[in-house]
C-alpha cells in the first residue's frame, strides 16, 4: 500500500482517533535491529490481516536514526525523524547505538526528551515456559511507569577539573555553606512537581482503567528528601486532590477499611528504593503498578525483566498525552547483526502494546496467544534454547514464521 493511501492518527479532546489505514513510522534500529524488525513486522501484519480481513492495515513509513541515519545524512537523529514521529503520533523502533565521543549521549534519551515522552511504560509479566531464575515467576505481573525527562538523566553535569564544575563548587561552598571537594565532577538532579505529577497521574489512571489493585511510588526519599522525597509527597497530594473517591492510602486501607480494598478503589503506597528490590523478589505478588523517578525506574525495569527471562522478553513504550513510541528494551548486540539469530520477542511484545494503544485489541490478542503457544512448544531462538531441555532452536525469521502459523 502506498503511503498516500494511509492517514495519520489524531487526537480529539484527548482521545486517540485511529483510521483503518494508519501511517506508522518505524526505525529499524542498529545491530540486530533490522533482523528483529523484519520478524516483528511480518508478525504484526499477519495478525492485522487475520483479525480484520483487509478492513484494516498498517501503512509503515521508515524514518532514520542511529547508524543508518548517520551514513545517509551525517546526523544521528535527523530533525525529519522527530518531526515524523510527532506528526504521525505513534511510532515503533528497534535498539539504537549510542554514538562514541561527543554529541548525543544516548539516542533513546534524546528521542524521549525532544518529544517530551515523559513516561516509560514497561509491563513485566511471565510467559509460561520461558526459563527464569525464580521459583514462582508467574507471580510477577507488574507495570513500571518510569519518569523519562528529569532526574540525573537530564544530563546536567560537568567533569572534574572543568571551569564549570569549579565555578559551581565554589558557589555551593561559599554561598550555600556546603563542602564539596574542589576536584569533584558535578551532576544536578532536577525533579519537579509538574514532572512528578504527570507521571504519577498516568500511573493511577492506568491502574484504574485496567482494574489493578495498587500503585507503589518507589523512591529514595529517606536520603534525597527534596527530590525523591518530594516525588513521593507530590504523588500523595495529587491523589488526594484529583482522585479523592478512587484512591486510598495504605494507612487508610488498614485504619478505615480493615485491610480490605473497597470495590472500585486502588491503594496508593510508597516504598524505599533499596527495599523495593528485595520485596519484588521475595513478595512480587504484593506489587502491581509502580511509579518511579528516572534512575530508579531504569534499574527496576531491567531487574524485573530478569525475573521473567531477561530483557529479550521485556516490552516497553515511551509516551506522552498525545505521542507514543514503542521500542525493544535491549541493546543492539552488534556481534549478532545480520545473523538472523536473536530473539525478537521484546519488539514483538512492544508491538502488542502498540496494537493495544491503537485499540486494535483483536490483533494484539492474536499475537500474544500465538507467541505464548510458540514458546510453550519450545520453538525458540538460541538465547532461550540453551536454557530449555528439548527445545527446537530456530532463527529469528523462523521464530516469526512459527508465531504466524499459530494465529
Amino acid at each position: 500500500m502506498a503511503e498516500q493511501q494511509g492517514e495519520r492518527i489524531t487526537y480529539v479532546d484527548g482521545t486517540i482517533r485511529v483510521p483503518d489505514h494508519p501511517i506508522i513510522p518505524f526505525i529499524e534500529g542498529d545491530g540486530i535491529g533490522p533482523d528483529i524488525w523484519r520478524a516483528t513486522r511480518r508478525v504484526i501484519d499477519a495478525a492485522v490481516a487475520k483479525s480484520y480481513q483487509g478492513r484494516r492495515e498498517i501503512v509503515w513509513k521508515e524514518v532514520l536514526a542511529g547508524e543508518k541515519a548517520y551514513a545517509q545524512t551525517g546526523e544521528w537523529l535527523p530533525k525529519e525523524t522527530l518531526d515524523a514521529l510527532s506528526f504521525y503520533r505513534v511510532g515503533i523502533k528497534g535498539p539504537l547505538t549510542t554514538p562514541v565521543g561527543g554529541g548525543i549521549r544516548s539516542l533513546n534519551v534524546a528521542i524521549r526528551q525532544e518529544l517530551d515522552l515523559y513516561a516509560c511504560v514497561r509491563p513485566v509479566r511471565y510467559i509460561q515456559g520461558v526459563p527464569s531464575p525464580m521459583r514462582e515467576p508467574e507471580k510477577v505481573d507488574m507495570v513500571i511507569f518510569r519518569e523519562n525527562t528529569e532526574d540525573v538523566y537530564s544530563g546536567i553535569e560537568w567533569p572534574s577539573g572543568s571551569p564549570e564544575a569549579e565555578k559551581l563548587i565554589r558557589f555551593v561552598n561559599q554561598e550555600l555553606g556546603k563542602s564539596i571537594d574542589k576536584t569533584a565532577g558535578i551532576g544536578i538532579k532536577p525533579i519537579t512537581p509538574a514532572g512528578s505529577e504527570r507521571l504519577i497521574r498516568r500511573a493511577i489512571r492506568y491502574a484504574l482503567d485496567h482494574k489493578r489493585r495498587s500503585v507503589t511510588m518507589m523512591h529514595k526519599g529517606n536520603i534525597m528528601k527534596f527530590t525523591e522525597g518530594a516525588f513521593r509527597d507530590w504523588g500523595y497530594q495529587l491523589a488526594a486532590r484529583e482522585f479523592p473517591d478512587q484512591v486510598i492510602t495504605e494507612e487508610e486501607l488498614y485504619r478505615t477499611y480493615h485491610g480490605e480494598v473497597p470495590e472500585g478503589k486502588i491503594v496508593l503506597k510508597d516504598r524505599i528504593a533499596d527495599i523495593t528490590f528485595q520485596q519484588v523478589l521475595l513478595r512480587p505478588d504484593e506489587f502491581d503498578v509502580i511509579a518511579a523517578p528516572n534512575l530508579n525506574g531504569d534499574y527496576l525495569s531491567d531487574a524485573l525483566a530478569a525475573q521473567v527471562g531477561g530483557v529479550g522478553m521485556a516490552p516497553g513504550s515511551n509516551i506522552s498525552d498525545t505521542l507514543a513510541v514503542f521500542e525493544a528494551t535491549h541493546g543492539t548486540a552488534p556481534k549478532y547483526a545480520n545473523l538472523d539469530k536473536v530473539n525478537p520477542s521484546s519488539l514483538i511484545l512492544s508491538a502488542i502494546m502498540m496494537l493495544e494503544h491503537l485499540e486494535w485489541v483483536e490483533a494484539a490478542a492474536k499475537v500474544l496467544t500465538a507467541l505464548e503457544e510458540t514458546i510453550a512448544a519450545k520453538i525458540v531462538t538460541y538465547d532461550l534454547a540453551r536454557q530449555m531441555d528439548g527445545a527446537t532452536e530456530v532463527k529469528t525469521s523462523e521464530f516469526a514464521s512459527a508465531v504466524i502459523e499459530r494465529m
